[in-house]
């Protein structure tokens, strides 16, 4: 299911029953959780795509270097 699916009628129902259910003074302390958690969540993604792109791009550099001393042989 396509997250763009749910639509502006569809927000606005989560928001009314988010305010509902938290209430006005909750709702602000409720948006920080749920930013922090989605900055830790798309900082610890960025960490684990530069980790994988780290070890391709070492694995590619020592082909290369075993390829380069062998045509020197």
């Amino acid at each position: 299911m396509n997250l763009a699916a749910i639509g502006v009628p569809g927000l606005i129902i989560i928001l009314v029953i988010i305010l509902i259910l938290f209430g006005p003074r909750k709702l602000p302390e409720v948006g920080s959780a749920v930013g922090k958690t989605l900055a830790e969540f798309k900082k610890s993604t960025k960490d684990i795509m530069g980790d994988d792109e780290e070890k391709t791009t070492s694995t590619t550099q020592k082909t290369i270097e075993t390829d380069k001393k062998d045509l020197n042989k």
